[in-house]
């Protein structure tokens, strides 16, 4: 490149000391040391500016090369794009028909239970009713037969004393006590009997409630958005 700027600098000074033609703005250079130095410089030219030169030439086809090469990266970026967002859209839908179905079979299963929670507490509710209304019955008819008791044994003493007015009152007093107390325990053990039995409707109540808020979840679980059937699986026994 030193001789390129070195010929140049003597084809100046060659143009600058050549005589002039008169009436123009021409002159007159020596051919020969003009052509000699011009070698000189094609010469020294390095070789990448003819390398440049080529691809200035072959600009436009490695454009285009480009051009091409980028538009089919983009139109296989494009359609790559496409079938994941098809296979994701797939196996979104597909997560989704499970989780519909296992919360469907979740509720199903809940609801089973219930009926059969249901029917248990109703069997024994029957069961404590009866067993209640057959104590009831029981010790009625133990008071009233106290209660007879009582009274014959009494009629029995009055007969045996009743010349004797005093003893025969005494009787009568003691037949009205027993008969009182017969009362007063007969109503004593049938308030305990329903005492008993309220406290075991009472569980039998709350063990209803807790199983219909136990279906009440699954079907509100089943009826919400789909993303929320992704996450935690629902269990009636919550």
């Amino acid at each position: 490149m030193y001789r390129v700027f070195e010929a140049l600098d003597e084809l100046v000074t060659i143009v600058e000391e050549a005589r002039g033609v008169p009436m123009t703005s021409g002159c007159v250079v020596p051919r020969g040391d003009v052509l000699e130095l011009l070698d000189d410089v094609r010469d020294a030219i390095p070789a990448e500016l003819d390398d440049a030169q080529d691809v200035l030439d072959h600009r436009d086809e490695l454009v285009g090369k480009a051009q091409h090469d980028a538009d089919q990266a983009v139109s296989k970026a494009r359609s790559d794009a496409e079938r994941m967002v098809a296979e994701a859209q797939h196996e979104a839908e597909r997560m989704l028909s499970e989780a519909r179905a296992r919360a469907e079979r979740m509720v199903a299963e809940a609801e089973d239970q219930a009926q059969r929670t249901v029917s248990a507490g109703r069997q024994e509710y029957e069961d404590l009713v009866g067993r209640a209304h057959a104590e009831a019955d029981r010790m009625v008819q133990a008071g009233r037969a106290n209660y007879e008791r009582a009274i014959e044994e009494g009629r029995a003493e009055q007969a045996r004393l009743v010349d004797q007015t005093e003893v025969v009152q005494a009787a009568h007093v003691e037949s009205i006590r027993v008969l009182e107390a017969a009362q007063t325990e007969a109503i004593r053990l049938r308030g305990e009997c329903d005492a008993y039995v309220d406290g075991k409707l009472a569980d039998f109540e709350d063990l209803l409630a807790h199983t219909l808020r136990s279906v009440g979840k699954g079907r509100s679980h089943l009826r919400g958005p789909a993303v929320a059937s992704a996450a935690a699986p629902f269990d009636y026994r919550d």
